[in-house]
């Protein structure tokens, strides 16, 4: 009975959406509407793709996303490991707080700080670089730097809440291994390595096939208040492609069919994660 409403969810507002998924291989408009529409095959997919910034927006989507799981990938399980071996109890929980807050912040919130602290003008980070080289630099209108600030940000924001679902495996690890490799003379670090992280290993391996399927996503948010013209090469994406050319532009069939191909690499992505990860036993199904 508990569970009615999750399934009820996942029905009304994952599944029957779905039907939608017919509007990219329709002429979509608000008369006929979705059922009646003129059907025009694959038409929007060719129009898409022989559209020469949708290979761009396509690069800077994998670029970013890529940048985003493998940089900040391993941040949550270091954190995990050092609360982990925190023995002062007031002291883990003041950071455990304080990692944990920031994720409880809207992008707006988030984006709000970082245009301030790396602001060209008065900016703290900019201060402080004009005071060592003696001239300001925009942080936010090179694409390196706004690649990196875009990537930190992320880190900061969720670090700490993704940290939880480590802390929860740690718990499951016996502590008598601990006890066994300190009597056989291994010291924290060894006992990091051989105990902790293959403790880790399957957690790990789960969440890393699940991250591979937000490959092709790059939230909306984060990038929509971060971006700005000087940049646009590397920071339009399709998300922010979606809302400007299909919400704002009204080609609805046109965005649908790229929302499609973004779901179908995504979930060919997780195929291969988990097949690779099967063969090593630690497979999602």
């Amino acid at each position: 009975m508990m569970f009615v409403p999750i399934i009820l969810f996942f029905i009304i507002f994952k599944y029957v959406p779905m039907f939608g998924a017919i509007i990219a291989f329709k002429k979509y408009n608000f008369a006929d509407g979705i059922l009646h529409s003129p059907w025009v095959g694959l038409d929007n997919f060719k129009l898409l793709f022989s559209t020469p910034t949708t290979l761009q927006i396509i690069r800077n989507t994998l670029v970013i996303s890529l940048l985003s799981i493998f940089v900040s990938f391993p941040f949550p399980i270091m954190l995990a490991i050092m609360l982990n071996e925190v023995r002062r109890m007031w002291f883990k929980r003041i950071v455990q707080t304080l990692v944990y807050l920031p994720h409880f912040f809207s992008w707006i919130i988030v984006s709000g700080i970082v245009v301030t602290v790396f602001s060209q003008q008065n900016g703290l980070v900019s201060g402080i670089w004009e005071s060592v080289t003696g001239h300001t630099y925009p942080f936010l209108y090179r694409e390196g730097s706004w690649l990196a600030i875009f990537v930190g940000s992320g880190i900061w924001k969720e670090a700490g809440f993704s940290a939880i679902i480590y802390l929860a495996a740690l718990s499951s690890i016996d502590p008598t291994l601990y006890e066994a490799a300190s009597m056989d003379g291994a010291s924290r670090w060894k006992q990091i390595w051989h105990v902790t992280l293959p403790g880790l290993r399957i957690t790990i391996v789960l969440m890393l096939i699940l991250a591979m399927g937000r490959v092709m996503e790059v939230g909306f948010d984060q990038v929509y208040m971060l971006q700005n013209s000087t940049v646009s090469n590397i920071s339009e994406v399709i998300s922010t492609y979606i809302y400007k050319i299909g919400l704002m532009g009204s080609q609805f069939s046109l965005t649908a069919a790229m929302g499609l191909f973004e779901s179908m690499v995504s979930l060919i992505l997780v195929l291969i994660a988990n097949a690779i990860a099967r063969r090593y036993g630690n497979g999602l199904w």
